[in-house]
């Protein structure tokens, strides 16, 4: 073809010289390489879909759900466990630079850094490539999260007592009457502060509902203390006794 033929010169561009209608391009063109979005591709995706589906209702049937109690404004000594997926920040809040007075530095200032970064990495770095090793910053960028998030979970799974954790949510069948005396005791000498207004106790005290201990041993414990519990009762002798009996009879 010679240079020029079929085109009409219009100042510096080429535009063609007969205009054909705007026709979009034949399946046959590209064989085995592209096919009709309705019926075929969209076919595949329910099918995936419903793969899944079944898969994840499944477990739902195989596997009980991890229910707990009945969510207690009064109980201070719980202590929540968020998802999986936000481990990494919940681990963030407990160190000392990102906790107290600088929540707001592990809650928004050290997230919103970390996430800006990967936002404005494709801006930052600006060259063709495609390959990560030709891509220095937005690689760097995406690895320090990724050990970063992964370092924070596992410190975040590895520094928690399970233990205490499931025993702070069991669900228990004792009734406890709190218009009894006894629970009007426990709440005015700050016995469900740490034990909870259910008194299932938690991770920072142990549950009161089967104490196994006697009037007499609930009493001396609720008067001197015992071993990390300090002595917090401060009334008289007959609300000691109320308190002891009480709290000996949630155990029966």
């Amino acid at each position: 073809m010679h240079r020029g033929k079929g085109m009409k010169f219009v100042g510096d561009s080429r535009v063609p010289a007969e205009r054909k209608p705007n026709i979009p391009k034949d399946y046959s063109e590209y064989p085995g390489k592209t096919e009709a979005f309705w019926p075929n591709f969209l076919l595949k995706e329910w099918m995936v879909g419903a793969v899944f589906l079944i898969g994840f209702l499944s477990l739902t049937i195989a596997h009980q759900p991890p229910l707990e109690r009945i969510a207690d404004p009064t109980d201070t000594a719980y202590i929540p466990l968020p998802d999986w997926y936000f481990l990494f920040l919940y681990q963030l809040l407990k160190y000392s630079y990102a906790s107290g007075p600088f929540t707001v530095i592990g809650a928004l200032v050290i997230p919103g850094l970390a996430f800006g970064a990967l936002l404005l990495a494709p801006f930052i770095d600006l060259g063709p490539e495609r390959r990560p090793s030709k891509r220095p910053l937005a690689t760097g960028f995406m690895l320090l999260s990724i050990a970063a998030v992964f370092y924070l979970t596992w410190e975040s799974v590895d520094h928690h007592d399970w233990e205490a954790a499931k025993k702070q949510g069991q669900i228990v069948d004792v009734e406890i009457d709190k218009n009894s005396d006894g629970y009007k005791i426990a709440q005015a000498q700050t016995c469900t502060s740490c034990h909870g207004g259910e008194l299932a106790g938690g991770a920072a005290a142990p549950s009161l509902l089967d104490s196994k201990m006697s009037a007499e041993e609930i009493a001396d414990v609720a008067k001197n203390g015992k071993g990390s519990m300090p002595a917090v009762f401060k009334g008289s002798d007959e609300e000691l006794q109320t308190l002891a009996e009480f709290i000996d009879g949630l155990s029966e």
